[in-house]
Order: structure tokens, then sequence, then C-alpha cells
């Protein structure tokens, strides 16, 4: 997905910088795809580093800011209730892990590259289980960096991985 997203982007005349800055906003792909572009597009791994922190990191406190307010007034529209709840069992189901101790899982779960796991949904995450904002907004940062190395390792340094 992000080599598609990559290559559309990349298209459409934006400058690399830009478009791993566009893919790490993004929610699901977010720096783990921005620094594969990176990678793809041929950017130096010291600069698309903070580029992609920096784009992962913008919308997060607007998420936590934010969220609860936009999934009640989203609930109100009849055919979107039902996929807003199962978007919030999912997230609830997954960061059960965060509950047993809150900043550590939080840094772990959004840092360790995996399906469904990075800030949107740590951000989610720590919406529905009350971690406040002056908490979860650093561990969430650290969760990023933590992201952004292990996906440097691999992106950069881990030849024909992601088939490149």
């Amino acid at each position: 997905m992000a080599q598609q997203l990559t290559e559309i982007l990349h298209q459409w005349g934006l400058s690399p910088e830009m478009v791993i800055f566009i893919i790490s906003l993004l929610p699901v792909i977010e720096l783990r795809g921005g620094l594969i572009a990176a990678a793809l597009l041929g950017v130096k791994w010291y600069v698309a580093l903070p580029i992609c922190v920096a784009g992962n990191m913008l919308p997060i406190p607007f998420v936590l800011l934010f969220l609860r307010r936009v999934f009640k007034w989203l609930r109100k529209i009849r055919w979107l209730k039902k996929p807003i709840d199962a978007l919030e069992a999912r997230a609830r189901k997954r960061g059960r892990r965060i509950q047993t101790g809150p900043l550590i899982g939080l840094i772990l779960f959004v840092g360790i590259p995996l399906p469904g796991t990075g800030a949107w949904t740590g951000a989610l995450a720590a919406d529905l289980f009350d971690i406040r904002m002056s908490h979860s907004l650093p561990a969430i940062g650290l969760g990023v960096l933590l992201a952004g190395a292990i996906m440097l390792v691999l992106s950069y340094f881990v030849p024909g991985l992601f088939g490149f």
C-alpha cells in the first residue's frame, strides 16, 4: 500500500519529503509507511526519520482532544454507529495490554510495528482507557520514536525486505 500511495503522490509532482510527510500523517500507514516510502524515493534516512516522526505525531494531540466528541457526533448517524462501536471494541481489545502498565504498555503498543498498532490506535486506546493527555502524548511520542528506529533498520538496512 505504501508503495502505491508513494507512486500516486509522487506523480502529483510533490517533493519526496512532502510525500513521506503526507503518508506519515495517515492512520494505519503512519510513520511505518512513510519510512518505506522514503527508502523507495531515495530520501536519506537521517532526513526521512524526523519528517516521518513529525508527520506521524502532528495529528495525535487533536485525536486525543477531539476523538470522543467526534465519535459521539458520528454515532448520531445511524449507519455509522455500528462501525464506530466496532472500532472502539477493537481498540479496547488490542489496548488491554496497555492497562497493566499504562505508560510502558502504550509505548510498546505504539512502538512495535504490528498490524493494528501505531500512534492513531494508541491515541484511541489512551482515550478509551482515560489516560491523561499529559501522560499519553509523551508515551505515544516515545512509541513513535521506537517504531521509527525499528522501521528505519527494516526499511534502510535489511535489503530486499519490502521488495526493493
